[in-house]
């Protein structure tokens, strides 16, 4: 079973369908011819020796079962003859020269484990932060060819809604969060959309919802494996008092990163709203240039930027968001993130070997989905509103952190963020991708300690950085941007008056459901994270 990654901010224990677990990067090209092998024992029968370690080039594509031929991208397969005690030693020394807290790692024979993923699963530190939890939250693995299909941006069969499983245990209750525009969803056979934000799912297939027993019938309804799969659904909208059925086909989905952009105006001022749901490599350079600029031919006085269900992904992407908020007066010459590696690294990136040079705030296309070199536009705006969960996370949590480093306004509505001021550069050896803690960022003020997150001043978490802002419910009872939606509706009364709404009592925001997943055999409703979640980071990449 492979590792995957914990929901902070009290996940529901659930037997979990798997789902694809998110980064960056690739997986190192074939070698031109096969390294040596390793070197005798030194210590004990495996080779093992406490406190020393073999370069993990060495160990690299040494594999117990190599692969053949090439991968999805074409890329050959760079795997060599090897066994599972190389493996782990290479797991061993990639750690102790990559990690972050290299020095807080227990040291252990790999001899004594018989399975590659036990033992990654022992190679993170065991500290705590200052509220309790795990200091690496993030230690993870996946399949290389999940990582490979979800880099392609392959699409997945789905209706392009985002599910929210608000109460696990029966009595059930299943809302929507979002929904994707030309799909499945927003389709209006009956005038009205098949599916809405905040619409409860009560009926999959004549399966009741509620305390149905057929777990199998409503997880093949909510997560059809194939395009073309029909499904019918028994809704009711919110504020409604009766229900309707509604039959849907299921379709090839892929998660535009923009999912809306608009502009209302609100105590005479021209407010600007997006919603911008990924920083993945496929579209969301485009997206969100082409977004902001339509924002700045039309002269928005203030941005409410909605990252509540931003999970993170490319760090340029972040920069150049960043940037185009502030202009280039406050981003001239600042930096928007450096990189702190393991104290053994100095000045140099112990992933790359290149010179650990700070991240300007881009200014350009980089080439992701935007041509390169091209001028980006500017709002010029010495203050944003960020609507914010706990599944902000990662470069969401940098775009927030990089503001505040060069003295932009940053306004938080919502909740605290996931708390992940931390990155990795997923690496494959063997078929697996691993990806383990490897530096944290800090902005042009040299602070990036938030691992309890980012928090609304006038909520009560005293753990979390405090950052300006008010504590709201993510409730689900208006569309996202409406103005009368709670985060977006608080933004604007913060905007006009500086006050917030009163502080709610409980939080509304259950476990999300990913309609891009796989399925397996279980108990529960599928309640693992897909993308779009924590599951992007902090991606380095930029292109080839």
């Amino acid at each position: 079973m492979l590792t995957r990654m914990p929901l902070k901010a009290g996940c529901l224990a659930l037997l979990l369908l798997t789902a694809a677990c998110g980064g960056g990067g690739s997986g190192p090209s074939a070698p031109s011819s096969p390294p040596p092998p390793p070197p005798p024992p030194t210590g004990g029968g495996s080779g093992w020796t406490e406190g020393v370690f073999e370069s993990a080039s060495v160990f690299a594509n040494r594999c117990e079962a190599p692969r053949n031929g090439v991968d999805i991208e074409g890329t050959p397969f760079p795997d060599l003859s090897g066994s599972l005690l190389e493996e782990l030693f290479w797991l061993r020394s990639w750690t102790h020269e990559t990690y972050l807290w290299n020095t807080e790692v227990v040291d252990q024979d790999p001899a004594g484990f018989d399975d590659r993923i036990a033992y990654f699963d022992t190679l993170k530190t065991d500290a705590v932060t200052a509220s309790g939890v795990e200091k690496d939250d993030f230690h993870f693995s996946e399949l290389t060819s999940d990582f490979l299909e979800r880099r392609s941006n392959a699409a997945a069969a789905g209706y392009g809604a985002s599910f929210v499983l608000v109460s696990a245990s029966p009595p059930r209750d299943i809302r929507v969060r979002y929904t994707q525009p030309g799909t499945p969803a927003t389709e209006t056979p009956v005038g009205v959309p098949n599916l809405a934000r905040g619409t409860e799912i009560l009926e999959i297939d004549g399966e009741p919802v509620r305390d149905g027993t057929d777990v199998a019938a409503l997880n093949n309804g909510l997560f059809p494996a194939t395009a073309g799969e029909v499904h019918t659904f028994v809704v009711r909208d919110v504020g409604a008092s009766e229900t309707r059925t509604i039959t849907m086909t299921s379709g090839d989905i892929t998660d535009d990163p923009v999912n809306r952009v608009r502009v209302v105006e609100s105590g005479g001022r021209r407010v600007g709203y997006v919603l911008f749901n990924t920083f993945s490599p496929f579209a969301s350079e485009r997206d969100i240039v082409e977004a902001l600029a339509g924002l700045s031919d039309a002269a928005i006085d203030d941005l409410v930027l909605d990252l509540r269900y931003n999970g993170g992904g490319l760090l340029a992407v972040a920069s150049q968001l960043s940037y185009m908020i502030a202009g280039n007066g406050p981003t001239a010459g600042r930096t928007f993130e450096l990189l702190r590696f393991n104290a053994a690294a100095g000045n140099r990136n112990p992933v790359t070997g290149e010179v650990n040079d700070p991240i300007p705030f881009l200014s350009t296309g980089v080439g992701f989905s935007y041509t390169s070199g091209t001028a980006l536009p500017t709002l010029d705006l010495p203050r944003v509103f960020i609507l914010t969960t706990p599944r902000t996370c990662s470069a969401s949590e940098a775009v927030i952190n990089g503001l505040r480093g060069i003295g932009v306004d940053v306004v938080l509505i919502g909740d605290t963020t996931c708390g992940k001021p931390y990155g990795f550069y997923p690496q494959d050896n063997c078929g697996i991708t691993y990806y383990t803690i490897q530096f944290q960022g800090v902005n042009d003020a040299g602070f990036g300690d938030y691992a309890d997150g980012f928090a609304p001043a006038n909520g009560a978490d005293s753990f979390a950085v405090q950052v300006p802002g008010c504590r709201v419910n993510d409730d689900f009872s208006a569309e996202l941007g409406a103005p009368d939606e709670a985060l977006f509706a608080a933004a604007l009364q913060y905007a006009a008056s500086g006050t917030c709404p009163a502080v709610p009592s409980g939080k509304v925001e259950g476990v999300a459901l990913s309609s891009k997943t796989g399925r397996a055999a279980g108990a529960s409703l599928d309640a693992d994270r897909g993308p779009g979640d924590l599951l992007n980071g902090r991606d380095l990449r930029m292109p080839k």
